[in-house]
């Protein structure tokens, strides 16, 4: 079986391309050769390749700078996934697309359910929830995976930040009131790897709309005080931390103060669970860079 990946550098691009060949050929279509705001390039692509799934692993995640470039950050979070949606669907293929707790805007006291409505605090949230819905209105089958606070040992995340700046700096202030699941991009590869097994086997769950985190919570400074502590561990220098509002860091998109999603759906349906977030974390640690 053909598997289109779109997006090539990305975190769940780059885990999904370890884990995947043993399911199929993949088709790994990166800025070069797919550009994701030019709609005919999408249909043409995905036409040539005639994939049996296709997996939007691309996505215009720049939370903070989609606030000064709405139009870019909805072409690529909104128009594209609908037009890869629209292709699945005529060649009778499935699509699997990433989505976030950004979609939520955090002020539930308990994690957030699929039936819950969403309501989006800014720009990135609101192409990501534009995005699920073109591609629910195509109608296909498809697997749209909510995650949450993604990180890994490539490109730019929050782990690898911490890391370099809890050794340069003596001390670091952290925001302690977001509360959410950090989400290894590992994690998020295997639970879509084990969904594909179970299609391909026949055992399909419902398709629509599923949370995909780590189990278990924390807060950006909890997750933080994690790394500093592997970092001790390991013999290398730690900044201290100090914990702070959000208030106290201000950032042009405004944050989910609740970014917990429950993943149960995902479990009862599909029967895939994902690791504590700490037991991923020491995975990921471990891995070789």
């Amino acid at each position: 079986m053909k598997i289109l990946i779109t997006g090539q550098h990305g975190q769940v691009s780059q885990a999904l391309q370890q884990r995947l060949p043993p399911l199929g050929e993949l088709i790994v279509l990166g800025r070069e050769q797919l550009d994701l705001t030019n709609v005919d390039q999408i249909r043409q692509q995905v036409r040539a390749h005639r994939p049996g799934l296709i997996i939007n692993a691309a996505a215009h995640t720049a939370v903070d700078q989609a606030e000064s470039e709405p139009e870019v950050a909805f072409a690529i979070n909104a128009i594209a996934p609908g037009i890869l949606a629209e292709e699945a669907k005529a060649l009778g293929a499935p699509l699997i697309h990433y989505s976030t707790d950004y979609v939520f805007d955090g002020s539930k006291p308990a994690p957030y359910t699929e039936a819950d409505t969403p309501n989006p605090l800014g720009v990135y949230g609101q192409s990501k929830l534009a995005g699920e819905q073109a591609i629910a209105a195509v109608g296909g089958e498809h697997l749209i995976l909510r995650t949450s606070w993604v990180y890994s040992n490539h490109g730019k995340n929050f782990l690898l930040t911490m890391q370099r700046l809890l050794q340069e700096k003596p001390q670091m202030r952290i925001v302690a009131d977001q509360i959410g699941a950090p989400t290894w991009a590992g994690t998020i590869a295997d639970s879509t790897r084990a969904l594909i097994e179970h299609w391909q086997a026949g055992a399909a769950g419902a398709w629509g709309v599923y949370h995909l985190t780590a189990q278990g919570e924390t807060s950006w400074f909890g997750f933080a005080q994690a790394i500093g502590e592997h970092l001790r561990a390991t013999g290398k220098a730690c900044a201290e931390l100090e914990a702070i509002p959000s208030s106290a860091y201000p950032t042009p998109a405004k944050r989910p103060l609740n970014s917990r999603l429950d993943c149960s759906r995902l479990q009862h349906q599909w029967h895939v669970a994902q690791p504590h977030w700490l037991d991923a974390l020491r995975e990921c640690l471990a891995q070789p860079h």
